[in-house]
């Protein structure tokens, strides 16, 4: 097992919009193999496949391994443990970004129809 070590200390993430399994292995600090048993273990990761079955991961797909990562090396998560924490995670993130939007969103349509109120 690898050496407990934060996410923030990774590398950053490049600009790019899909990485080699090879470039996600430096990224992210997990080898090949490992990436490649967490596709099956995780319904979540899931890399776009090219000729002669070559991976190519996106930017959301390397975000995705260091939570991964993360949860199983930093915080001490089971695989199944950390898939669990992946789905219910997922929701809990959706209900607070929902909760963050709904406001801004009601302050701009007051905005708006303020706007449309007024006389010229």
């Amino acid at each position: 097992m690898l050496e407990a070590s934060n996410n923030s200390e990774l590398p950053t993430i490049p600009g790019k919009r899909y990485f080699t399994i090879g470039e996600v292995s430096e990224l992210c600090a997990v080898k090949p193999h490992v990436l490649r048993y967490w596709e099956q273990e995780f319904p979540q990761l899931s890399p776009v496949k090219r000729r002669g079955n070559r991976r190519y991961y996106q930017h959301q797909d390397v975000i995705l391994i260091r939570q991964i990562r993360a949860l199983l090396y930093e915080e001490g998560y089971t695989i199944g443990g950390a898939r669990l924490q992946m789905e219910t995670g997922t929701e809990k993130v959706q209900t607070v970004q929902l909760q963050q939007v709904l406001p801004q969103m009601i302050a701009e349509l007051e905005g708006v129809l303020a706007l449309l109120e007024t006389p010229n």
